[in-house]
């Protein structure tokens, strides 16, 4: 199976030695960061700096004022400061291109602290009036058409062959913030998923179009939340949601949620293929659990695979995740397991040979690890020992 690595441009930039290692990990491809979220990184082999902060989420290539894609737009990309200055992405990718590697690019859509500080009117809104200022509303149109246009440029970067793109749908709760202090009450699948209902103008206007009171609405999911704030189980999966809420309400919430995110895909890919040239691959983070939310969306397998080349979907806590894709898989798709190859975050680079080789026995196509930059020297030689058995 094809392999590819995760890289950040500042894991390359300034270190003469990083694409060249890269490449000697046995991988055929990087898929580069062009657009990414906020984050602190460790980069343990760099002769410049062992940890890398990016303050917000931006472009990680030149932005330009007078592009016409953003004219007269208060939704436009931001551009990088001094972790990613001038054009890193551009930067990196000629190195990496130059040490023999293929390069896709790396696109983070709604997923945004920046953009919700800014404008907190884009922002998820819960039931009880809380703003996720990490989760753009994905239902607001001048959103929409933020995040469309956002992947077709980020994307289709000079040289890339291909693109990822991660967190195109809805995004919850849930979220890697900075001192979080979320994890005192198991919500479980139902409570995430309660949590992430958006209660915004668009959204709100959207239940009603559904038949839904949105006031009416937003009262029975804090109803239903309130047992998982007294310490009682979740219920567990859908069934939990439709006993917290109603088989009604909780079918007529999860088609407008689905609709809502299966038309931005679509808008997505398509002014991603617009903008590309011939052959260049476009693929998407995905969870096959369609309503799931955050990094990885729920999607239907089915559909999703009508649409895009293919998907990248997590399989850190097994290869399971795989089976709904694979059930319904075009042959010449890309189904692409994502490891973890990180010891330090989770991940077990030790049993990367034995993992892979059940993730292709559960149907996937390539393989993707992450992270390159990120892993440390005994990390990367059990990555490199992995894939000289393949």
């Amino acid at each position: 199976m094809k392999a590819s690595a995760f890289v950040y441009p500042w894991d390359v930039n300034g270190d003469p030695d990083a694409a060249r290692r890269i490449a000697a990990l046995g991988v055929e491809q990087v898929t580069l960061a062009s657009a990414y979220h906020s984050t602190r990184a460790l980069t343990p082999r760099h002769p410049r700096h062992r940890i890398v902060t990016a303050e917000h989420a931006a472009v990680l290539y030149p932005t330009d004022p007078a592009d016409e894609r953003w004219a007269g737009r208060e939704l436009r990309p931001y551009a990088a400061g001094a972790w990613a200055p001038g054009d890193a992405y551009g930067e990196a990718a000629d190195a990496l291109a130059d040490a023999g590697l293929d390069v896709h690019t790396w696109v983070v859509l709604a997923h945004n602290s920046r953009l919700g500080a800014d404008r907190p009117d884009t922002s998820v809104v819960n039931a009880y009036g809380d703003r996720y200022p990490w989760a753009p509303c994905i239902a607001q149109p001048a959103t929409r058409a933020y995040l469309v246009d956002l992947a077709a440029e980020a994307a289709v970067r000079p040289g890339a062959r291909g693109t990822e793109l991660e967190s195109l749908g809805w995004y919850g709760l849930a979220h890697l913030h900075a001192h979080d202090k979320t994890g005192a009450i198991g919500l479980g699948d139902a409570g995430q998923y309660l949590m992430a209902l958006c209660f915004c103008q668009s959204c709100r206007a959207g239940y009603g179009g559904q038949g839904l009171d949105p006031d009416e609405l937003a009262a029975a999911v804090r109803a239903a939340l309130e047992p998982l704030w007294r310490g009682e189980p979740d219920h567990g999966g859908w069934a939990g949601v439709e006993k917290s809420l109603g088989d009604e309400k909780a079918a007529l919430t999860r088609a407008w949620r689905e609709e809502t995110a299966r038309t931005l895909q679509e808008a997505a890919v398509e002014a991603v293929r617009a903008a590309a040239p011939a052959g260049f691959q476009v693929l998407l983070h995905a969870d096959p659990v369609s309503y799931h939310v955050g990094a990885n969306p729920g999607v239907d397998p089915a559909r999703i695979l009508s649409v895009a080349d293919g998907v990248v979907v997590p399989c850190t806590g097994g290869a399971g995740l795989l089976t709904p894709f694979a059930e319904v898989g075009r042959k010449e798709g890309v189904l692409a397991a994502n490891l973890v190859v990180v010891s330090g975050m989770g991940g077990s680079p030790a049993t990367l040979a034995a993992d892979a080789e059940r993730a292709a026995g559960l149907g996937a196509t390539e393989l993707r690890l992450y992270h390159a930059g990120l892993a440390s020297d005994g990390d990367l030689d059990s990555v490199r020992d992995a894939l000289a058995r393949r």
